[in-house]
């Protein structure tokens, strides 16, 4: 695939997430997918991605992830996002719904073989965001 069809394939997998139409994200992953919201946690599979971050989207209900970057060479494309959400739902990281409002940059390196998703590395700082929370 192009580097075009890489990106925009990237720039779908994230608008799908942000609708949270979770069932419709196998459509985007390659067989062999594995997610890694830390440096060596991986969560293989498409379950393992919701598994691992569907509790923390739960937390803000309506959450909003729109990419304000994206740079791409080969099979690898990297965005960078500005989440803003209201931790109005389920517990996030402990913390029970306190009602305010959230919003941090997300960075998510993502490889790319034979037209989907293979690898997804997240980096995000789960303190900034309970600092929020919490304030």
């Amino acid at each position: 695939m192009s580097v075009e069809a890489n990106k925009d394939l990237v720039r779908r997998f994230f608008e799908t997430i942000e609708e949270e139409n979770y069932d419709a994200l196998k459509d985007f992953c390659h067989e062999d997918y594995v997610f890694y919201p830390q440096v060596d946690t991986p969560f293989p599979g498409v379950e393992g991605l919701i598994q691992s971050e569907k509790k923390n989207f739960d937390a803000f209900p309506g959450f909003k992830m729109p990419i304000v970057e994206m740079v791409a060479e080969g099979d690898l494309v990297a965005a960078t996002f500005i989440f803003e959400g209201k931790h109005t739902g389920i517990p996030f990281a402990g913390v029970p719904a306190t009602g305010k409002e959230a919003r941090f940059s997300l960075m998510i390196r993502l490889r790319i073989s034979e037209g989907k998703i293979i690898e997804q590395r997240s980096f995000v700082d789960v303190h900034d965001i309970i600092r929020q929370i919490k304030a």
